[in-house]
């Protein structure tokens, strides 16, 4: 039998020769937006916001990124056209939620080990985002074996957020909506900014069991991590994300509000890489 030691290495060497992805959730309009572009094509420290999520998935060490697209999707492919092969392109042809858009995607991994796929699924309209915390997520991901692995963040007020929900020993147990929480739910403050590492193939499965939300008629990606422990597989959480990076935009004064607190950081990375600090 081997040892412990020889294990352990065998399987860093394992995980660590897994490809590694992200799927990027850019088909909306915004429709809070008052403006005709998608909301992803929307300015933020001078270039469209989709950009700085790109970015931070090929520092964390993407091989590629599949964005997926919809409303005006010519618009959002032109916006990413200088990223060359790095971005591929899925077509959500209706808006019937997150886990369907993922499901958009399915066609681009055909060619693809998805078994020994690790892929990051990140919304577009989230560019605050830092490589620090996909690292982070992604470490703990692949240490643990995980077949789903959710970033959450503690805030003061979780009003609005999925709630994360743990059992007695502090393992994910799910994640309910606000709008099914009980009075005990409400108060919990770790919540789901939509940071999530899955194995594809896990992924995948788990997608095709998942059914149209009876509310709403949309599928949601949410769903598979319950789907993923019926199957016995392994859901990691870790709080992992900054209050601050979990703002998204769905207004024209949350646009304002991240593009200052994006260019403030632009200046603050200039700043160090000139005194020779790491960021």
């Amino acid at each position: 039998m081997a040892d412990s030691n020889t294990e352990q290495s065998t399987r860093c060497v394992d995980q660590d020769s897994k490809r590694l992805e992200a799927i990027i959730l850019a088909a909306g309009k915004g429709t809070r937006m008052q403006s005709d572009l998608p909301k992803v094509c929307h300015l933020v420290g001078g270039r469209p916001m989709v950009c700085a999520v790109v970015d931070v998935c090929l520092e964390a060490g993407c091989d590629r990124v599949v964005v997926v697209v919809g409303y005006k999707q010519e618009l959002v492919r032109e916006a990413l056209a200088g990223y060359g092969d790095k971005v591929v392109y899925a077509v959500q042809e209706e808006q019937l939620g997150t886990g369907h858009a993922v499901m958009s995607a399915v066609d681009s991994y055909k060619n693809i080990d998805t078994a020994h796929t690790d892929i990051f699924v990140l919304c577009g309209d989230g560019p605050l985002i830092r490589t620090g915390t996909l690292n982070t997520l992604l470490d703990l991901h692949r240490s643990s074996g995980a077949a789903g692995t959710l970033a959450t963040s503690r805030i003061d007020d979780p009003s609005g957020y999925g709630r994360i929900v743990r059992d007695d020993a502090g393992a994910f147990a799910r994640i309910i909506e606000q709008k099914n929480a009980t009075e005990d739910e409400l108060k919990i403050n770790e919540v789901n900014p939509s940071y999530y590492c899955v194995n594809a193939q896990a992924m995948f499965d788990a997608l095709n069991k998942v059914k149209r939300n009876e509310l709403t008629g949309e599928y949601y990606i949410t769903d598979i991590f319950e789907y993923m422990l019926d199957a016995d597989r392994r859901v990691e959480v870790i709080d992992a994300v900054p209050p601050e990076d979990i703002l998204s935009i769905n207004t024209l004064e949350h646009l304002a509000q991240i593009d200052a607190i994006y260019r403030a950081r632009q200046i603050s990375n200039s700043d160090q890489k000139s005194q020779g600090t790491p960021s």
